[in-house]
């Protein structure tokens, strides 16, 4: 049941920022590339929350400014839908990783602030890609700072568990289990590919008088 007071913060926090989630094909590929990737690895786990151009809210004050991640991570979330992610009514607990896509529209001091937001709420890893130069940058906690790393070409995320590769004119990621990230369309073809052989290991173990469903 929608209470007044939930009426009442919906206008003060509103879900949207009147921004575009991407600004061009590239940027918005890689936002769901690694949006979807990241569904998917943590497909399992109950309390991670992953969000896509959500508006983030670290505080209950309308002189703070929210930010909207192109890919954020929570741990200790859990899943389901959100008009916003207001910190106050998730336990506290802000985001531990985002992702931010660059286009030609970010410019130096809009990134700066997010730098610095991203640091004063307590992200704990962040990562900037920009599709048209292959070049990724990463910071890290240490303590109250969020520190630059300086290689980021084979670095593997602590909370994430997944791997960046530079070396091969695009940026290609791996999960903790040496598989790529995938696009939706990879992603369609290997379940076909799984599902044409599944189909086959069937057939041939009837032709042999075998039942596969004595086997499960």
């Amino acid at each position: 049941m929608t209470t007044m007071r939930q009426i009442d913060e919906d206008l003060l926090y509103p879900s949207g920022d009147g921004k575009p989630m991407a600004d061009n094909t590239e940027q918005y590929k890689w936002i769901v590339l690694i949006k979807e990737n990241l569904e998917v690895l943590f497909a399992d786990v109950p309390n991670v929350f992953i969000a896509g151009d959500l508006l983030w809210y670290p505080v209950r004050s309308k002189v703070i400014n929210p930010t909207a991640p192109d890919v954020m991570v929570v741990f200790g979330r859990p899943k389901g839908k959100r008009k916003s992610y207001r910190q106050w009514r998730e336990d506290n607990i802000p985001p531990q990783v985002v992702f931010e896509i660059l286009s030609k529209s970010n410019k130096d001091d809009e990134m700066e602030r997010k730098l610095e937001f991203y640091q004063i709420y307590g992200v704990q890893e962040y990562y900037i890609y920009d599709p048209e130069s292959d070049e990724i940058e990463a910071w890290m906690r240490a303590g109250e700072k969020l520190e630059q790393i300086e290689a980021v070409n084979g670095w593997t995320s602590p909370l994430l568990g997944i791997k960046f590769d530079t070396t091969q004119g695009e940026l290609v990621i791996y999960r903790p289990d040496g598989e790529r990230f995938l696009t939706s369309l990879e992603m369609r073809q290997k379940y076909e590919n799984e599902r044409q052989r599944a189909e086959k290991l069937v057939e041939y173990l009837r032709k042999h008088g075998i039942d596969p469903d004595s086997l499960v």
